[in-house]
């Protein structure tokens, strides 16, 4: 058998029910692997080794109990080692949302996202690094430190979930938890070389997750495999009263075949996804991973999104907006770090100035300025217009094809502090991921192939809204017939 830290979540959970290996033991074996690896590149901001271990051996009692008496199902996930974003709510384990205002932050409670995948059975080793309040690219604007990618270790591992990324290419962990407001889950998915999952807007509970856009957030996945993620998304998803949002629709049972065979199926490719200044090796190998799916049998054929050139000023309008009005609640009174001052009015600004880092500043004095009175309907009003003009674009799209293929991202990863000079530069990063969140479509990214300085290149699919099982089925087809998901990190 591989080294423990080298198995698949799949390999894992069959090993667990063999009776091959405990928890304790593939626990144990991430806790070691994160211990030698962690400083180098900083995927975690706070670890539960104690909690872990005490999950780990949970779960082997039950698994003794079942190989004796096998009648009743086990827990999907039972033993699995885990890790979860530092932006949703673990009950009794800080919760940082990678910033100084929340640096003690203890929730008394789980996300529901969290909650479910606790009872089916999973270990958490820990909260991963993120970009402050999900606000970022790279993972740089952490007030903990930036996480560093994998396979290069001065460039970026992509953002906001960039902790939780890293963690999963350097087997850390066979699987993690992320969220995804405007490609948080797919575009570090993509610059690590792994396989990541942002759902339907309202197929996951927001519940527990610390806002950012509450029209935008997402919680999804990230694992080495299509297949790896299914009973992760299986477990999380479905209706929660306690989320306003959640749509109460019955969760699809996905099941993969063996079969790569994609006939009958439309994949629609994008003009306005390869536009100039793309890096050519990312188009090269996104559209050699079309060709691949179109040998499998799928039909290829070119689709229009015109709206696409408006997504990125339009989510930097509403996302802003959304996050001012979310993080108002971060003043120092109720919760989260407090800065003493002479009166109510400047332990505001003190709390506020002291606890929140540059990014989300800027974030917030946009927001504040577009939903300013004489100002909403010109920028906020006209881009939630603008924004349904997007979502038609998707809605005709799939009246065509089935899926839409793209890159993830412009560019392979690019070096720690290129962009932190230059705000926009670092927001075009999203450009290409955007427009799904905000017509709150499914995406999933994996890994197509690799540019000449060894760096992974993802391709996208986007589907129409609760369709989580198309993209699942395509993407484990692709994964069937070709060998980058397999390709790790060479690191000591």
């Amino acid at each position: 058998m591989n080294s423990l830290h080298n198995l698949s979540l799949r390999q894992a959970a069959k090993a667990l029910r063999c009776g091959q290996v405990s928890s304790r033991e593939l626990t144990q074996a991430s806790l070691e692997r994160i211990e030698k690896l962690e400083p180098a590149l900083h995927a975690f901001i706070t670890l539960i080794p104690d909690l872990a271990l005490e999950q780990a051996d949970a779960a082997d009692k039950l698994l003794r109990t079942w190989r004796k008496d096998p009648q009743d199902d086990l827990p999907p996930l039972l033993g699995i080692p885990l890790a979860v974003k530092d932006l949703l709510a673990q009950a009794n384990v800080r919760c940082t949302c990678g910033s100084r205002v929340l640096e003690n932050f203890i929730p008394p409670y789980s996300a529901t996202s969290v909650e479910r995948l606790l009872n089916a059975g999973i270990v958490t080793v820990g909260k991963t690094n993120t970009d402050e309040f999900a606000m970022g690219s790279s993972t740089e604007s952490s007030a903990y430190g930036a996480t560093r990618n994998p396979w290069d270790t001065d460039r970026a591992p992509g953002g906001s979930s960039g902790g939780s990324a890293a963690a999963v290419a350097a087997r850390m962990v066979p699987a993690a938890i992320g969220t995804d407001t405007g490609g948080s889950v797919r575009q570090p998915a993509s610059f690590c070389g792994v396989t990541g999952l942002k759902p339907t807007y309202g197929r996951v509970s927001r519940y527990g997750l610390v806002a950012y856009g509450s029209s935008l957030d997402s919680v999804g996945a990230l694992a080495r495999t299509a297949e790896d993620i299914v009973p992760i998304f299986e477990q999380m998803a479905g209706y929660d009263p306690r989320d306003a949002t959640s749509m109460n629709l019955p969760v699809p049972q996905i099941t993969l075949t063996d079969n790569p065979d994609l006939t009958g199926l439309r994949v629609g490719v994008p003009a306005e996804y390869f536009i100039e200044g793309i890096q050519p090796e990312v188009e090269t190998a996104v559209r050699r991973a079309i060709t691949q799916l179109e040998s499998l049998g799928a039909k290829v054929m070119p689709v229009s999104l015109p709206y696409t050139e408006y997504a990125l000023p339009v989510y930097y309008l509403i996302a802003p907006a959304e996050a001012s009005a979310n993080l108002a609640r971060y003043d120092g009174v109720r919760f989260g770090v407090r800065q003493p001052a002479d009166s109510l009015l400047e332990m505001f600004h003190h709390t506020r100035g002291a606890g929140f880092g540059a990014e989300v500043k800027r974030r917030i004095m946009i927001g504040t300025y577009a939903l300013s009175a004489g100002y909403y309907d010109a920028y906020y009003g006209q881009a939630q217009k603008v924004r349904t003009l997007i979502k038609n674009d998707f809605e005709r799209a799939f009246e065509q094809v089935d899926v839409i293929a793209a890159p993830v991202a412009p560019t392979t990863a690019f070096r720690l502090g290129e962009h932190s000079g230059s705000p926009l530069e670092m927001y075009l990063q999203d450009v290409f991921t955007l427009p799904a969140n905000l017509a709150g479509v499914p995406g999933m990214a994996f890994p197509v192939g690799f540019d000449s300085q060894g760096l992974p290149v993802g391709m996208q699919l986007m589907g129409p809204h609760f369709r989580e099982e198309l993209l699942f089925r395509i993407t484990h087809a692709y994964q069937q017939v070709t060998g980058w998901h397999q390709q790790a990190p060479s690191l000591s």
